[in-house]
């Protein structure tokens, strides 16, 4: 297969985003990745929950004042990935990131755990060196290692700012960690406790760089977004995380982007699927918007 059709179009895809591969220029995929969830496992099932339930969004944001079908998006679906092998799931996903990357495309990951982060970022780091992270989440996830294991959904963070060589790491949002990890944060990065204050200043500093933004949708408050395995209390509204979406939009140079930790089955509701759905439609024209 050709770098130009080197993945076929999925059968089932994300709202409107069925273009073909070798004419879009944001490539959606899911990494059904659920090995190493510290509480309540389930991210496994959020790509087919998110594609099942994006048919009752709009194409258009009136946010943005943007149209997904105005876009060439391609959802390639659910990776292949090796139940409970995380090595093995990593490489997988950072294989899939290279290949992406190597045609000049851009993804957009949907989760599975927040470790699928670190599967992508070690390829977005050796095309953008100077690459910057903007994080949005309720945790940390700073730990060094966690119940024994260096790669974890709590550990991700600290792990991909290991790897950056230029750029810094910056994170809104957050309200639960252990406390060393509030005290690493203060002499290495940006990090903004409770809710999005900064994020304009963040943007302007990070206007003409490589930036990938990662979402750890338990930044919302459980109120708003119950469907997660780690919620905590005391959480952005689905408002505030939008009007951050749009101060992104002053972002010239947004490379990647990831959606993570939709558990849909703890939400009988399905309302926390719907909120992923707009997430991710946002997202994805965050992407698109300066093309």
């Amino acid at each position: 297969m050709t770098s130009k059709n080197r993945f076929q179009r999925n059968l089932s895809v994300f709202q409107s985003c069925d273009s073909e591969y070798k004419d879009a220029s944001v490539v959606i995929f899911s990494s059904p990745m659920d090995a190493t969830c510290s509480f309540k496992p389930g991210t496994r099932f959020a790509g087919p929950a998110i594609r099942n339930d994006s048919i009752g969004i709009e194409w258009y944001s009136p946010y943005f004042d943007l149209d997904l079908k105005d876009f060439k998006t391609c959802d390639i679906g659910d990776l292949n990935l090796a139940m409970g092998d995380v090595e093995k799931d990593l490489n997988e996903i950072s294989r899939v990131t290279k290949l992406i990357l190597r045609d000049g495309k851009k993804t957009m990951m949907i989760g599975g755990e927040h470790l699928v982060t670190y599967g992508t970022i070690r390829e977005y780091v050796k095309k953008y060196p100077d690459l910057n992270i903007i994080h949005f989440d309720a945790h940390t996830d700073l730990r060094e290692e966690f119940l024994g294991r260096k790669l974890s959904h709590a550990t991700v963070l600290r792990k991909c700012f290991d790897m950056l060589q230029g750029g810094t790491l910056y994170q809104f949002g957050i309200r639960s960690g252990d406390k060393e990890e509030f005290e690493w944060a203060k002499t290495h990065i940006h990090q903004h406790l409770f809710d999005t204050n900064g994020l304009k200043e963040a943007v302007e500093a990070l206007k003409d760089k490589p930036v990938y933004l990662t979402v750890d949708l338990d930044c919302l408050d459980p109120s708003i977004f119950p469907g997660t395995g780690t919620p905590e209390a005391g959480g952005l509204t689905f408002k505030e995380l939008e009007d951050a979406f749009l101060t992104m939009r002053g972002l010239n140079n947004l490379v990647g982007a990831d959606c993570v930790e939709l558990s849909p089955d703890y939400d009988p509701s399905r309302v926390s699927a719907q909120v992923a759905c707009k997430a991710v439609r946002e997202m994805v024209l965050l992407l698109h918007s300066h093309e």
